[in-house]
């Protein structure tokens, strides 16, 4: 991930000194997968699926508009070679978080078998950490009501320790901290890892990010999408009832909601 609109400069300096060699393919990890946007132009998921590859995440939405010019296209394509797929909509602090969980949810079709959608959040754009951790209790809230299903959060390690632990103690975490050592979380076990930007992949054309799952395949297949997923008029109802998401009282009217947000 870590690609946005570049008038951002001040939060892009985080990742502006990685390291230019190629990332090797991790060892002592059974699951492994990648994600990738827009960016990564041509992708033959043919091959991808035959190199080892199991699950990949793509984006789908930014903000309250942005819908990843890709997104449709990889979406469809990881389900017809048999990868395990995901979509993520990366989150800007600065833009109403109900916005933007409605954009994710107008776009993202999920099925059986897909996995939980995923939060990417690793910009503060100014914000302090009460007004980002309400707003991701906010998006999160409202697309687990959507898909029946806890959401993943992505982010990366030092945005962890400053924003999410503690917090999100309750949701799967994929996690990126570059290298060869698994990151610690403290009590909170990461579920995927991605643990290098330059990855070498038969199928694509340039670097992609790699990943690793925490368990095996079977562990893998235990998270994925199973049951019925809500309406449109409950996902009108859900917004409705978050029009006031600044109060966190404002939840207690919602029990699935409710839980998210205050911990019941």
């Amino acid at each position: 991930m870590k690609r946005y609109l570049t008038i951002f400069f001040v939060s892009t300096a985080f990742w502006g000194c990685l390291d230019d060699e190629d990332t090797p393919r991790i060892e002592g990890f059974a699951v492994h997968g990648i994600d990738l946007s827009h960016y990564q132009a041509k992708i033959n998921w043919d091959t991808v699926a035959s190199d080892g590859i199991k699950f990949a995440f793509v984006k789908a939405t930014e903000g309250r508009f942005h819908l990843d010019k890709k997104y449709c296209e990889n979406w469809q394509e990881m389900k017809r070679v048999g990868i395990k797929r995901g979509a993520y909509h990366f989150f800007r602090p600065s833009i109403d978080a109900a916005e933007q969980a409605r954009n994710f949810m107008n776009i993202v079709d999920m099925q059986y078998g897909d996995l939980p959608p995923v939060l990417d959040i690793e910009i503060e754009e100014g914000y302090s950490r009460e007004a980002i951790v309400k707003g991701l209790k906010t998006w999160l809230a409202m697309v687990e009501l959507a898909y029946s299903i806890r959401p993943i959060i992505y982010t990366h390690y030092k945005f962890y320790n400053k924003y999410i632990a503690g917090e999100f103690d309750k949701y799967p975490i994929w996690i990126a901290k570059y290298g060869n050592k698994p990151p610690r979380l403290g009590s909170v076990q990461w579920t995927f890892w991605q643990y290098g930007n330059r990855g070498i992949l038969r199928g694509v054309e340039g670097h992609i990010d790699f990943n690793v799952f925490h368990g095996s395949l079977e562990d893998l297949e235990k998270m994925l999408l199973s049951g019925s997923m809500l309406t449109g008029d409950d996902l009108g109802a859900v917004h409705n009832y978050l029009q006031g998401y600044n109060r966190v009282f404002f939840f207690r009217e919602l029990n699935v909601i409710s839980k998210v947000i205050l911990g019941n």
